[in-house]
């Protein structure tokens, strides 16, 4: 049969060379190299290659150290851009990151982080906020408003030497108020975890309060950005449509995805159309916001925080989709920070004292508004700075925000650096004090007010 074949195709060659066809239309047929873009393509697998491997090392070995793996892949990224790999080894850097891969791993980050802001959105207790309401609300919003306070102050400071002309201050103290005022609520929930704190009293406040805190940074930054992109004329009409468009989730959306969920979850042939609906519902809801002129991953994390807890289907679609986002897509997005991140230009004397006073300001407002507000509300003095710790924690939630701000260009290259560097200090920082705060004591639940 192979013979057969050959010789067959043998004759069809001899006949199919006297035939003749039209003149091309556009340009010739040449053989020769592989296209650009196959090159360019190369790269980026190469690029996912190195990254995803470097991220798993520094994540394991942080882990190892007692700190959140979260922090071992940023610093990964860190390291793999022009701070580090690309200041010793240039030739290396330029071939594994060249600036061509930039802008698809620029969309491989901006998909990845959509999806991530959904999974956010899926893990967020909204009957733990219920619960835990009167203790969380204060607390949580003490915990923004003194950091927001404070990073308008360091504005006045900073701005002059760190900003240029045609940033308006309002929008760059708006911006250094919502950086200063984050908290990484899955970072932060995952520290818990691993010190067994999550089902103690004090964890489950913390997680409240981050979770308020998440909900509260995330329509800040939706404001924000839609003063930045509207102006302040525009940003009016760009909150009542956000307003608006929350409203329709949560009212009507919501008990609509509950009612479609559960008639079919229960029928296995209709779950693959079912998570077709999550993923279409995802998406529109990403692009609504988008084009509200907020962000798309605030949309994102709204379908999440719509859709039920208790469907064994949302749950399945959770796990599936978890080990893709945080194994594939966040490295890119850490290295494509990394790739933005330029240590080298907070350079000498001055640019580390800025440096350090956001380091400071961020730590102080988020540790004093939560620490201040906790005692008044019944908190013995190591709970409350327990918990004013907790919630100093940033991670990767900071870096999404300093990422929108750098696309905005509200932020500079510069102050971009040092806001990461600051992000990945707080976080690094809140393991080993929390661990020296808790040393000797079992958290038992009666050591916190009843009234939580």
């Amino acid at each position: 049969m192979l013979v057969g074949a050959v010789f067959a195709f043998q004759a069809i060659l001899a006949f199919g060379r006297n035939l003749t066809a039209p003149p091309p239309a556009g340009e010739p047929f040449a053989s020769g190299p592989a296209p650009a873009h196959s090159a360019a393509f190369l790269h980026v697998l190469l690029a996912l290659v190195v990254v995803i491997a470097v991220a798993r090392l520094l994540g394991a070995l942080f882990k190892y150290i007692h700190q959140p793996p979260v922090i071992g892949e940023v610093v990964a990224g860190i390291l793999l851009g022009p701070s580090l790999f690309g200041r010793i080894a240039p030739e290396a850097a330029a071939f594994v990151l060249p600036p061509t891969v930039a802008p698809s791993l620029g969309v491989i980050s901006q998909i990845g982080v959509i999806l991530y802001m959904f999974l956010v959105g899926v893990e967020l207790d909204t009957d733990l906020v219920r619960r835990r309401a009167h203790a969380s609300v204060a607390v949580s919003h003490a915990s923004i408003i003194v950091p927001f306070v404070l990073g308008g102050l360091l504005a006045l400071a900073i701005y002059p030497t760190t900003s240029t002309s045609d940033v308006p201050f309002t929008v760059f103290a708006l911006f250094m108020g919502v950086a200063m005022s984050v908290t990484a609520f899955p970072v932060l929930a995952r520290i818990l975890s691993d010190r067994q704190m999550s089902r103690t009293r004090l964890g489950s406040i913390a997680l409240a309060c981050a979770a308020v805190d998440d909900v509260t940074a995330w329509c800040l930054l939706a404001f924000v950005v839609g003063v930045v992109r509207s102006r302040v004329g525009g940003a009016v009409v760009t909150v009542a449509l956000a307003t608006g468009y929350v409203a329709f989730m949560l009212l009507f959306a919501r008990p609509l995805l509950a009612k479609i969920l559960r008639r079919f979850s229960a029928r296995p042939a209709s779950r693959p159309h079912v998570m077709s609906v999550i993923f279409v519902g995802l998406l529109l809801s990403a692009l609504a916001t988008e084009a509200i002129g907020i962000h798309a991953i605030f949309g994102a994390f709204l379908l999440g925080v719509c859709l039920p807890r208790d469907l064994d289907l949302v749950e399945r679609v959770k796990t599936r989709l978890e080990e893709v986002v945080t194994i594939l897509l966040l490295p890119a997005f850490f290295a494509f920070t990394g790739m933005r991140t330029q240590i080298g230009l907070v350079d000498g004397t001055t640019a580390w004292l800025i440096c350090g006073a956001i380091i400071v300001v961020a730590s102080v407002g988020k540790f004093g508004g939560t620490l201040v507000a906790a005692r008044i509300g019944g908190f013995t003095w190591r709970d409350a700075a327990s918990l004013g710790i907790l919630m100093n924690t940033r991670g990767l939630m900071e870096l999404i925000v300093l990422n929108v701000g750098l696309e905005l260009r509200v932020l500079s290259p510069t102050l971009f650096a040092m806001l990461v560097i600051m992000a990945v200090v707080t976080t690094m920082a809140t393991t080993p004090i929390l661990g020296l705060l808790t040393r000797g004591t079992d958290l038992a639940p009666s050591s916190l007010p009843k009234t939580t």
